[in-house]
């Protein structure tokens, strides 16, 4: 078994959103661990789920499953992207800012 590693004020990480409640007494041992490793409750939490995640073996195997399957299916999705349109400026088009509605 893997051990978890907390580095001491690494805090700094990509974060993205995600709505959750935790439980009273792992939110009171959260607290504990942000204290004693003086990192922020986000890094924590992140950093536990990687661990947690990393730990299931079922898991694990389901996302290589996908991984070989999900390439062929991404590429169907895709549509391929419009080609670049060069805009000409108009010869008629020679309006200047005054012309355009400015007052003074």
């Amino acid at each position: 078994m893997n051990k978890l590693k907390i580095e001491k004020g690494a805090s700094k990480v990509r974060r993205a959103p995600l709505k959750v409640t935790i439980d009273g007494t792992v939110a009171d041992d959260l607290e504990l661990m942000c204290q004693w490793s003086e990192n922020e409750s986000s890094y924590l939490v992140n950093l536990l789920l990687g661990f947690a995640i990393a730990q299931s073996e079922e898991f694990q195997k389901y996302k290589a499953e996908q991984a070989t399957v999900a390439p062929s299916g991404r590429n169907d999705a895709k549509s391929a992207p419009e080609p670049v349109r060069k805009v000409v400026p108009s010869v008629v088009s020679t309006s200047t800012v005054s012309d355009r509605g400015a007052t003074a």
